[in-house]
């Protein structure tokens, strides 16, 4: 089927291109997203009368999907999410999830602006490629941790954080528990020198006074 093509469509053409695609692709998304007409007569007369204008209002479409682009730029919207020691997600992260997020942060997008080719199933950073506009894209990360956290870890290191997770309080019971054990150790070496150094002095005393029994005794003689 021919038609005319409205706006730009990635791998197809540009604006008033006239393209030939599948019947079904047409019908089903080109035709009713208002991304296409027919290529009949009435429509290219249409088109033509239609050109400048459209083209005006394509510029200035896109000149403010450019300006939104830029305010997005750097963007990470942290997700948090159920997930086992190796990292897979208790279910997944979709268009639909990611749309939510973004229009959280302060940015109103739709899922169909969201571009990715499956479900997001694993903790970590995934950029995401958003579409404000036919010809104006722009890439977002999406973090997806167990907490928010893990979530600032993941987003200074780069990397997810997967395995066991340890409650900070724990973790402050473990250092406790280590430094009482070294202390304890510490005491057990100082309590065995002193008492071998009593035990050296009471052998010395024990001495002296057995020495001073046997001069008094020689006395006595």
């Amino acid at each position: 089927m021919q038609i005319i093509l409205l706006e730009r469509v990635e791998k197809l053409g540009q604006m008033g291109d006239l393209v030939t695609v599948k019947p079904g692709y047409a019908r089903n998304f080109l035709l009713p997203q208002g991304k296409a007409l027919r290529a009949n007569k009435a429509n290219r007369e249409r088109f033509e009368t239609e050109r400048s204008q459209r083209e005006a209002d394509n510029l200035s479409q896109r000149s403010e999907a450019e300006t939104e682009a830029g305010k997005m730029a750097g963007l990470a919207v942290n997700m948090v999410r159920a997930a086992s020691e190796m990292g897979q997600l208790f279910g997944s992260v979709t268009s639909r999830d990611i749309a939510e997020a973004v229009s959280e942060a302060g940015f109103t997008i739709s899922r169909s602006q969201v571009i990715m080719d499956k479900a997001i199933k694993t903790l970590g950073l995934t950029d995401t490629r958003i579409r404000l506009h036919p010809e104006v894209h722009v890439d977002i990360i999406v973090n997806i941790a167990r907490s928010l956290e893990e979530a600032e870890t993941q987003l200074k290191t780069g990397v997810a954080v997967t395995g066991g997770v340890q409650d900070v309080d724990d973790e402050d019971d473990n250092i406790n528990a280590a430094v009482a054990a070294v202390e304890a150790v510490e005491q057990a070496e100082t309590a065995e020198v002193e008492a071998e150094v009593e035990a050296e002095t009471d052998a010395e005393s024990t001495k002296d006074d057995e020495s001073a029994n046997t001069d008094e005794a020689s006395e006595d003689a």
